[in-house]
């Protein structure tokens, strides 16, 4: 799924644009216990719980794609004849009604999930009359091309609040407010099956993490039985870590500030073009950076050995995964200097009666501790 086409099932989630008829789930306790069930209906629900529900479960639909949201793809034999494709296609095609389905749903993921407390899984059923969009983008609400039905599975953590003292209005008086137990926002979730080319696509479902460092590989594999991606966190740390060993002697400053602007310009450029695409660059796309940047054919060729080996012969990766294209950093282990990307020029390295330096060229309007300060001129007849 694109950008474009999540953002077109996120706006399913308000009160006068979806056809949820109810919210179900399961509460998961400590011990990986499911304790209870509940099904409730989103007609009699007050108008306030109903835009709250489904809040919490727009947010399994939320963040960046490739980073908080991820496809997970089956093989064609998994749809052809897998017990996890099954389980997903019998809770989508009853509309989440075959109470077989559902349990087996529900103590799967109690069982599998490594979670440290209590937690909710959320769940809704709706069903969509796609319109039809031509080339130009026009829309047309009176020509639905399909109807497109999903549903929507939501993790919640249950976080309990601590006691502490109210004011109560109504009696005029300070009272103890009693420990409560809220619903978090989702941790993780997933969209079955997937809205791809604005069509449903049984291959495919939509993952969401709350966390970039934490994906949950073993929901993945339990629900889907495929290998979670690497997390966005990890995919950064090691891709530096590749850079760093790959590049050796020539990982300079003025290499790593070209790097960073050629990933910047990549970004912005696509970005502009306005493509609904994902951006993702091949092995042999950040070799041809890394040359573009200084980088000798040697270190090139020894980078793109080892991308095989961390990420696979055809891992296409998403620069804004690689870079932070908002800040540019130069730290040392007892100095951290944040520099806005457009002004890194700024920031140089030198050599000075071999000692190292980071010089940073400075104009007016500096300050230490929030109070301006003067720069003194050399005085020539000083003692050198």
């Amino acid at each position: 799924m694109n950008e474009k086409e999540i953002a077109e099932i996120r706006r399913r989630f308000q009160p006068d644009k979806n056809s949820i008829t109810h919210v179900l789930g399961c509460y998961v306790n400590e011990k990986r216990e499911i304790v209870s069930r509940f099904d409730q209906s989103m007609a009699m629900m007050p108008q306030e719980d109903a835009e709250i529900f489904l809040k919490v479960l727009k947010r399994a639909l939320s963040g960046t794609l490739g980073k908080n949201l991820t496809d997970i793809s089956f093989t064609t034999q998994q749809v052809v004849d897998s017990p996890e494709h099954r389980l997903l296609m019998a809770l989508k095609n009853s509309k989440l009604k075959d109470e077989e389905a559902l349990q087996s749903f529900f103590q799967l993921v109690s069982e599998a999930l490594a979670w440290e407390g209590t937690y909710l899984i959320l769940m809704a059923y709706d069903t969509y009359d796609v319109p039809y969009r031509s080339k130009d983008g026009f829309r047309q609400d009176d020509a639905g091309s399909e109807v497109y039905s999903y549903f929507l599975c939501a993790i919640c953590p249950i976080k309990t609040t601590t006691p502490a003292l109210s004011y109560d209005i109504p009696e005029n008086q300070l009272q103890n407010r009693k420990t409560d137990w809220l619903v978090a926002p989702p941790e993780l979730g997933f969209l079955f099956p997937a809205f791809d080319d604005r069509s449903t696509n049984i291959y495919n479902a939509l993952y969401y993490t709350r966390s970039s460092e934490e994906n949950h590989p073993e929901f993945t594999e339990a629900v889907f039985h495929v290998e979670a991606s690497m997390p966005a966190e990890e995919q950064r740390e090691t891709f530096q870590s590749m850079l760093a060993e790959s590049l050796d002697k020539e990982c300079s400053f003025d290499m790593m500030q070209a790097i960073h602007d050629q990933f910047s310009e990549i970004i912005e450029e696509h970005k502009a073009s306005k493509s609904p695409e994902p951006l993702t660059l091949s092995q042999k796309a950040v070799e041809k950076v890394l040359e573009s940047c200084g980088a000798s054919p040697e270190k090139s060729q020894a980078f793109g050995e080892k991308f095989q080996e961390e990420f696979g012969d055809d891992a296409q990766l998403n620069p804004k995964l690689l870079i932070d294209t908002k800040h540019f950093q130069v730290c040392t282990p007892n100095v951290t200097i944040q520099v806005s990307p457009e002004f890194s020029g700024l920031v140089e390295t030198r050599v000075i009666d071999g000692a190292k330096y980071i010089l940073i060229r400075a104009e007016d309007g500096v300050e230490v501790n929030g109070v301006p300060v003067c720069f003194q001129e050399e005085n020539a007849d000083s003692p050198q």
